[in-house]
C-alpha cells in the first residue's frame, strides 16, 4: 500500500475515524499528516516514510473490524518506496479532518448535516410508510432538529414509500435501529471494496456484493 493509497483510505472513512479515536489519537494524526505534507513538499521520501509510520501506529487504535483496520491487516507500506503522495490528496485528508487537531463534535455535527441533505421521502411518503402495512422497523431515520425524521430515498422503491428487501437485509446486518447514522454512512460513503457508493450501486451490483460488503465490515461472515 503506498502513501497516496493510504490517504485515499482515510478520506473514505474519514467519519468513522474520527468516532473511533480519542482526542489524543485524533491529534496525532492531524500531526501525521502536516508532517507528511511538509516532507512531500521538500521531495523528502525518507521523511514521508517516516510520518506514514506514525500515522499507521494512530490508525491501529481503532477497532480490529473497522474497514481501515480490516485494510491495513493485508497491506504493508514499504518503507523505502520512492513515491510521493500529491499535496493535493494529503490537503483534502487534513482538509475534512481540521487543523489544528479537529473538534470531534463539529465534525460529527458535519457529518451529520452531509448525511441529512440526502434526498428523503416526502411527507405524503412519510405519512404513507407509517400508515401502511409496512412499519419503519429496520429503516434508517435520521432525526433532523427542524424537520424531524428524515427517511433517505434510496431505501425505497423509485417513487414509493415501500422498502427494498435487500436495504431492510443490510440494514439488519448494519443495526440500523440502533446506530441509524453510522448505517446512513457507510449507505451515502464510497466504499472501496465495492468500488463506489453503496446507495448509487442499488439495482446495479447484485444484492449479494451489497450484503458481503456489508457482513464484512460486521464481521458477519
Amino acid at each position: 500500500m503506498t502513501s497516496e493509497d493510504l490517504l485515499r483510505l482515510l478520506e473514505s472513512h474519514w467519519t468513522t475515524v474520527i468516532t473511533g479515536l480519542d482526542d489524543d489519537d485524533l491529534g496525532q494524526l492531524a500531526r501525521s499528516l502536516r508532517e507528511m505534507k511538509e516532507e512531500a513538499a521538500a521531495e523528502n521520501p525518507p521523511g514521508v516514510a517516516r510520518a506514514v509510520r506514525r500515522l499507521r501506529r494512530t490508525l491501529s487504535a481503532l477497532p480490529p473490524d473497522h474497514p481501515v483496520s480490516e485494510e491495513l491487516g493485508g497491506h504493508r507500506y514499504a518503507s523505502g518506496t520512492h513515491e510521493l503522495p500529491s499535496l493535493t490528496t494529503i490537503d483534502a485528508v487534513i482538509d475534512v479532518l481540521g487543523t489544528p487537531p479537529p473538534d470531534p463534535g463539529e465534525l460529527l455535527r458535519a457529518a451529520r448535516l452531509r448525511l441529512l441533505a440526502a434526498p428523503a421521502l416526502t411527507e405524503a411518503e412519510h405519512a404513507a410508510l407509517h400508515h401502511g402495512p409496512d412499519t419503519p422497523a429496520c429503516l434508517i431515520g435520521l432525526r433532523d432538529p427542524e424537520h424531524g425524521i428524515r427517511y433517505p430515498r434510496f431505501q425505497f422503491k423509485a417513487g414509493t414509500a415501500e422498502p427494498l428487501p435487500v436495504v431492510r437485509r443490510i440494514n439488519e446486518l448494519l443495526r440500523a435501529d440502533r446506530d441509524p447514522w453510522g448505517a446512513a454512512d457507510w449507505w451515502l460513503g464510497g466504499n472501496r471494496w465495492l468500488g463506489g457508493v453503496p446507495a448509487d450501486l442499488l439495482g446495479i451490483v447484485p444484492d449479494d456484493d451489497l450484503e458481503h460488503a456489508a457482513a464484512e465490515l460486521v464481521g458477519a461472515f
